[in-house]
């Protein structure tokens, strides 16, 4: 047999369906895709090769389960050129060169062959530097496959001939739409079953499987042979995914329940209910920048400057979480609440901000007043703009004795330090302004 016969998955075939549901389900058309519309949307660059039918050797980085392999098949029959998967865990120099002579020999007839690499980082110096001639002089379209970085796994002088393209975890929603193409697809999928599947248990598999098409596939065909009937039962996911789904409705009342339940404990300084609060949210699936963003609302409305380190905390967890995801991000979460049920509370920031709201939804808006009005012209000087202004950096304590609010509410006060934590010694600094403004 020919080392160039079509790979079994790019031929129409009758499918086996006793094969895995991930592999069944491999699309035979680009739009059929699931994700990376960052590299294969209309006019993004990989996109552009295949449309022009321009391909060069390539490296795909991304984790496990978003469609590197399948990929690769789809460059394979868009593009009209031989296929042979090579695996990197059992191929050597020897098995390279046997190929490499044959891909030369068939050039020479005009018929074009993408080697795919999988996991090429496993691929020591010498075994990836018997590819760099046959790159070089274009025998073959090199596709490598890696979950590792491949500045530090592949080879500069491959990495200078190959573009790099990085692949990104699959969102839940796209995953979900996989896991109903395969319930609905009777051919290759699920759709003789004719399983009836609520969305949240879908949810559910699509959170658990952390970004991995191939696990969600896996867990959908193990909860589908599990339940007894005609419809996925939350037992029959559960034991596939081993663990108890948490389900509660992203948009109804337990939602609000549940971070109600997380704002409360942390203002009430309870770092043990804070985090139950917050780890049932996480198991259920809830939107990690979601939850960050309410803890950044807690650091200001409920701690704010008794310990303005709060607000640091928080966004760093904020951060933290996007850039890691799950499941390291949630450790930032679950830091972060533990910080601001620890910190000092003081909502004087916020009771301060409504009652100037109160102030300027109920008085006149009055003009600013003259002195604090900058002279940007000869006019402005000569209408007064300016005058009686006191710079601040002129006087011994850098309180100068001018009033800043408009005149019918001079001497108004708003702010009231709460006595907790650095608002103590701010409380302390608040009364020595007033004094010295006073003398």
């Amino acid at each position: 047999m020919s080392l160039f016969d079509p790979a079994a998955s790019l031929r129409p075939e009758t499918v086996d369906k006793k094969r895995p549901l991930a592999d069944r389900m491999r699309p035979h058309r680009l739009e059929d895709f699931a994700g990376q519309e960052h590299i294969l949307g209309p006019g993004k660059p990989l996109r552009a090769q295949i449309d022009k039918d321009e391909l060069s050797s390539m490296i795909l980085w991304g984790p496990p389960g978003v469609g590197k392999t399948t990929l690769a098949l789809l460059l394979a029959r868009l593009t009209q050129c031989d296929f042979i998967p090579f695996s990197a865990v059992l191929s050597g120099v020897k098995e390279i060169k046997a190929v490499m002579v044959e891909a030369e020999r068939v050039r020479q007839y005009g018929r074009r062959t993408i080697l795919f690499v999988d996991e090429i980082h496993r691929f020591n110096k010498a075994q990836q530097d018997a590819f760099l001639p046959y790159v070089e002089r274009g025998d073959i379209i090199l596709v490598g496959a890696t979950t590792e970085n491949p500045s530090f796994e592949v080879i500069s002088a491959l990495l200078s001939r190959a573009k790099v393209y990085t692949l990104r975890a699959l969102t839940a929603p796209e995953i979900v739409g996989l896991l109903k193409r395969a319930l609905a697809d009777g051919d290759k999928g699920l759709g003789d079953r004719q399983i009836e599947a609520p969305e949240e248990l879908l949810e559910q598999i699509a959170i658990y499987s952390s970004g991995d098409a191939r696990v969600a596939y896996n867990t959908l065909e193990a909860a589908v042979a599990a339940s007894p009937g005609r419809r996925l039962e939350r037992a029959a996911v559960e034991d596939a995914i081993q663990r108890k789904t948490l389900l509660y409705d992203k948009s109804g009342e337990e939602h609000f329940n549940l971070i109600s339940a997380l704002h409360k404990s942390v203002r009430s300084s309870d770092p043990d209910a804070a985090l139950y609060w917050l780890v049932r949210m996480l198991e259920a699936g809830e939107d990690r920048l979601y939850i960050a963003r309410r803890l950044v609302r807690m650091a200001i409305e409920d701690i704010s400057l008794a310990d303005p380190r709060a607000l640091e905390q928080a966004v760093a967890a904020m951060q933290a979480a996007h850039f890691l995801g799950i499941p390291e991000g949630d450790l930032a979460l679950a830091q972060a609440a533990i910080y601001l049920s620890m910190a000092p509370k003081s909502d004087s920031a916020y009771r301060a901000m409504g009652k100037v709201r109160a102030d300027v939804e109920s008085t006149v808006n009055d003009p600013v007043p003259m002195h604090l009005r900058n002279a940007s012209t000869r006019l402005m000087q000569q209408l007064g703009y300016g005058q009686g202004y006191q710079h601040a950096h002129d006087f011994s304590d850098a309180v100068p004795e001018m009033e800043c609010l408009p005149a019918a509410l001079a001497g108004r006060r708003y702010y009231f330090p709460s006595g907790r934590g650095l608002e103590k010694r701010i409380a302390e600094r608040l009364e020595e302004i007033r004094q010295a403004r006073h003398r």
